[in-house]
């Protein structure tokens, strides 16, 4: 993952440039558009685009569909959104039926692992290109995707941990509610609490359970959890929906010294870490991530990228990360999601 990593900055730098010029289009002219546009690596003609994640309930989700759409229109794609509902049979039907249809290309979100692996082959096989985001559809060396645009999911766990460890100095019962257990993303933010948890000997894993990135299984678990534990001294959450969601059951039962961390960096997350209702979250860069697979879609169709490691081509995985927040950077965080840029 070094020679990924080191790509990050000049990715971010490229792809900040081209949403800033691409977003003067609008206002110009449609012959100088048409010259900018070929600076900028917009589509002269209209692409059509297919997207899908693991749910519009997920907040995460929503906003990298609002994300995508924003980046579409800069760059010419008409994006349409198959909604993968926090089901694996309810994706697998959007995607076969997205595989039956013609796009320039394809941008998917799996809910689990190898759910999708024969549909997205089939759009391979066809030639369109499949940029995997967040997540894997199949182990990266079994499907032949254009590039996996993620975050490092082991960092975002053990990063928001380590604070959790500092707050309860590194000591008490520590609960984990995981998002679903088939989803890379989700196993990644796993080993990386264990990593960190590992080195404490005197706290103590009270619970794992998954909740499937579902608020309503949250509350049902920490109901239970709660009752059950008179004494939890911190938990971390696989996505700040879940976690804002616990909090509710926390406030609800008079709990709320429990230390809360999430992933995401959503605005409401952002907006609890500053005002002390919980103590980190880390940047999942959704719009990062769903405009990036927009540009990595374009550049396949316009200038003919492919996926490779020299000049003009795209990495196979590319890393996009977003910091831990805290009270300094999370209202600049705020306004970048704002405007699709992290």
């Amino acid at each position: 993952m070094t020679h990924i990593l080191a790509n990050r900055r000049g990715m971010l730098r490229a792809t900040a440039g081209l949403a800033a010029a691409a977003s003067l289009l609008g206002n110009l002219s449609p012959a100088l558009a048409a010259e900018i546009g070929k600076v900028t690596g917009r589509s002269e003609k209209a692409l059509k685009a297919a997207f899908s994640n693991i749910g519009l309930q997920v907040s995460w989700c929503a906003q990298g569909k609002q994300a995508a759409e924003h980046w579409g229109k800069l760059f010419n794609v008409d994006v349409t959104w198959f909604d993968g509902e926090l089901s694996d049979a309810k994706q697998r039907a959007a995607i076969e039926d997205m595989a039956n249809q013609k796009w320039d290309f394809v941008a998917i979100q799996p809910f689990n692992i190898d759910t999708l692996a024969a549909p997205v082959e089939k759009m391979i096989k066809a030639g369109m290109p499949v940029i995997d985001m967040d997540t894997l559809i199949a182990p990266i060396d079994q499907i032949d995707v254009h590039s996996v645009l993620a975050p490092d999911n082991e960092f975002m766990g053990a990063a928001v941990t380590e604070v959790l460890m500092d707050q309860i100095g590194g000591e008490g019962n520590v609960v984990m509610t995981q998002g679903a257990l088939g989803h890379t993303g989700a196993q990644g933010r796993a080993r990386g609490f264990w990593s960190v948890v590992k080195k404490y000997p005197k706290v103590e894993v009270v619970d794992t359970t998954s909740a499937d990135w579902d608020v309503n299984k949250v509350a049902q678990i920490w109901e239970t959890l709660l009752t059950k534990f008179p004494k939890i001294d911190a938990a971390y959450f696989h996505n700040d929906d879940m976690a804002l969601a616990a909090y509710d059951v926390m406030k609800s039962r008079g709990r709320t010294n429990i230390k809360i961390g999430g992933c995401d960096a959503m605005p409401p997350a952002l907006q609890a870490v500053m005002d002390g209702r919980m103590v980190a979250t880390v940047r999942n860069p959704s719009c990062l991530i769903h405009g990036g697979a927009v540009v990595a879609g374009v550049t396949s169709v316009v200038s003919g990228e492919k996926t490779g490691t020299g000049p003009g081509m795209i990495p196979k995985q590319i890393v996009m990360d977003g910091p831990v927040v805290n009270k300094a950077n999370a209202p600049g965080l705020l306004w970048m999601e704002e405007h699709f840029l992290i």
